[in-house]
């Protein structure tokens, strides 16, 4: 008989059988019977029936109570003791520990063949200890499928089930109802560990609100925090996703964030806020208005709306492309006409051979789903541009052929998209960008322009003009903010202010180097007599005080303020020295490759207190929003079928969970 074997007979009149033999401890699971000739084991959890032989040993009996689901969560250690030496660990593989010592960190996990019996010589475990934690594993499974995003119905995979049964016996996998509800147990957990974080800031907030599609085609919006936390370091966290209502006016939208921002009691700490959208910028002015008429805005709010740089751009970028949009296809299709086979293809080599053309080694059509692409499939059609004219000659059937004058324009516009490609790719590189880096790379493009609109070249002057518009929007609303960052950076501080804005505005630059000194003088004073804020707590405080019959205190803190004001002015006209005032005296820091702006603050907060406040909250403006992987983009960001199938609660607890999880692992 199989020692495996489920037996099927009449027991009624089976005897027990018992002998002082029996020292395996898996009889404690099991009662011997007789029946006949035949000797059985009857598992007592779920009267499995088996071979109760002494020839069929016990191995069979240990890995049925292994994997028996009515066992429950019983100790599998002393099934696992066979051939154990006296005041030796027992090891398996590279674990060894002793029975005596327990380690609660290490949960009971074996390794089984599905469907085989173990062998006493074949028994492979990596992990044992006393007890399985099987709440705990429920919570590392939902962690698992935040953290990677997997779909919550992967409990349901048949791969999935049979490899952690086969891991853990033990472990009953749940329902992905189950999953959802541990997954938004995790969410409330980690959300008031970064409500801790937020409260405990040393500086103000900045916002940036992004927007993102999902395969359903709804849309929602993505809120993020970015700060410089008190070790000086540039962080970013997401705070909600907010689903975007169609039927909803600006107003009502604006509303939700602010309403958002209250929940996370961060509305009267806020800086900046970043758009990258078209359709957000209006909802940033919403927002901004109501902070402005509660006063909790930093210098009167005029750094507060801030747009995405390389969104701008990459709009710029689409005005160029949309001039060639009847050009493209013919080049896409040239491409296609010698690649077609290998004949065409080497007859190409030839002609391009005769032209002496030195170019790429192969003509390759480009990702529509990237400009960058599209720049480069353009750049090469270029070069061999005369072996296309050789082939035209030489080939009736070649007819996808751009003229010449379109093959000016493509010249024209792979100018322009060459800058932007330089630009975004320095942008996107970089691993801190913190708000000093920008100033420079604007500037640049601001030249360009300028250079561009007085262009003899028609075409090249009517796309930059149309160019310039949009990009005159952004600088006017921006510059500042662009100015005062490259200011706190010390390698520079005006200078780079001075060098480009006689550039850009000529007879009048001096006025408007004047004006960015002036804004910085006046935001820090402003930190230098008391934020805002503290104006508006005590006078609530005060409000309180007022009804008690107490002095109003409302007034009394104006007048603080207006003192500290005075104090600030005399002490500046008595010759007394402000750490603006010595930060501008001493040199320039020396440039080099590896210079890093919130290091250099870290080290000199002591010397500079009010300016360092300054450059904290300051640095810490988004003013780019792109990932490094999604810079040339011309698709926006979507959410994945799995994701987009999610109700809105479910979405947000699982893409900010995310978020927070891989911060924390990274630091």
């Amino acid at each position: 008989m199989r020692p495996d074997l489920h037996v099927k007979m009449d027991l009624s009149d089976a005897v027990a059988f018992n002998s002082s033999r029996l020292k395996s401890v898996v009889w404690n699971d099991f009662d011997r019977v007789k029946k006949g000739d035949v000797l059985l084991a009857i598992c007592k959890h779920c009267n499995k029936r088996m071979s109760g032989s002494g020839t069929s040993g016990t191995s069979h009996l240990r890995n049925h109570l292994m994997r028996c689901q009515r066992r429950g969560d019983h100790d599998v250690t002393p099934l696992l003791s066979r051939g154990k030496k006296r005041g030796r660990p027992l090891s398996f593989g590279s674990t060894s520990f002793d029975q005596d010592e327990k380690n609660d960190n290490i949960l009971p996990l074996a390794i089984v063949k599905p469907d085989e019996p173990l062998k006493d010589d074949a028994l492979m475990v990596t992990a044992v200890n006393s007890s399985f934690d099987w709440r705990r594993s429920q919570f590392d499974l939902a962690r698992m499928i935040i953290l990677h995003g997997y779909p919550l119905n992967i409990v349901e995979h048949i791969g999935f089930k049979r490899f952690v049964k086969n891991l853990q016996p033990l472990f009953d996998l749940s329902t992905p109802n189950k999953v959802e509800d541990d997954c938004l147990e995790i969410y409330e957990k980690e959300k008031q560990k970064m409500f801790e974080v937020l409260d405990k800031l040393p500086g103000k907030i900045s916002l940036s609100i992004d927007v993102c599609a999902s395969a359903n085609e709804s849309q929602y919006f993505i809120l993020s925090s970015h700060f410089i936390n008190d070790s000086w370091q540039l962080r970013k966290k997401i705070l909600s996703f907010l689903k975007v209502d169609s039927s909803h006016t600006e107003d009502m939208q604006a509303d939700s964030i602010i309403g958002c921002l209250m929940d996370w009691d961060i509305d009267r700490k806020l800086f900046s806020m970043t758009s990258d959208h078209f359709s957000t910028n209006t909802i940033v002015s919403r927002i901004k208005d109501r902070l402005m008429q509660n006063r909790f805005l930093f210098g009167q709010g005029q750094l507060f709306d801030v747009q995405c740089v390389a969104s701008v751009l990459n709009q710029m970028v689409e005005q160029a492309m949309e001039s060639l949009r009847d050009v493209v296809p013919k080049v896409r299709e040239t491409i296609r006409y010698i690649k077609s086979s290998k004949l065409m293809l080497e007859k190409f080599k030839k002609m391009s051979q005769k032209e002496k053309i030195e170019g790429p080694k192969f003509l390759s059509l480009d990702n529509r789903l990237r400009w960058d692409s599209t720049f480069r499939m353009l750049e090469a059609a270029l070069v061999y541009k005369g072996a296309f004219f050789l082939l035209r000659e030489n080939d009736l059937k070649f007819t996808s052929w751009p003229s010449d004058a379109e093959w000016e324009k493509v010249g024209s516009v792979t100018g322009f998209l060459n800058v932007f490609l330089d630009i975004l790719n320095d942008i996107s590189r970089s691993k801190c960008p913190t708000a000093n880096i920008f100033f420079p790379l604007i500037c640049d493009i601001h030249l360009k322009l300028i250079s561009w609109c007085e262009s003899s070249d028609e075409f090249i002057s009517s796309l930059a003009t149309k160019m310039r518009r949009k990009f005159d929007d952004y600088w006017e609303n921006c510059s500042l903010g662009l100015a005062i960052a490259v200011f706190l950076d010390p390698r520079f501080k005006m200078k780079l202010v001075e060098y480009y804005f006689p550039q850009i505005y000529g007879s009048s630059s001096q006025e408007r180097i004047k004006d960015v000194s002036g804004r910085i003088r006046a935001l820090h004073n402003e930190l230098s007599i008391g934020s805002p804020l503290v104006a508006v707590d005590d006078g609530l405080a005060c409000q309180i005080g007022e009804s008690s019959g107490g002095i109003s205190g409302s007034s009394r803190n104006n007048r603080l303020m207006g003192f500290e004001k005075f104090l600030n002015e005399t002490s500046q006209s008595d010759g007394v020295k402000t750490d603006l005032d010595k930060y501008l005296e001493e040199p320039l820091f020396p440039r080099n490759v590896d210079f890093n702006v919130l290091n250099w603050w870290k080290v000199h907060t002591p010397r500079y207190p009010i300016l360092s406040m300054m450059a904290r909250n300051i640095l810490g403006i988004q003013m780019s929003l792109v990932s490094p992987g999604s810079a040339f983009d011309v698709l926006g960001k979507t959410l994945d079928h799995d994701r987009s199938s999610l109700s809105t609660t479910t979405l947000k607890a699982l893409m900010c969970s995310q978020d927070w999880i891989e911060s924390e692992l990274e630091s």
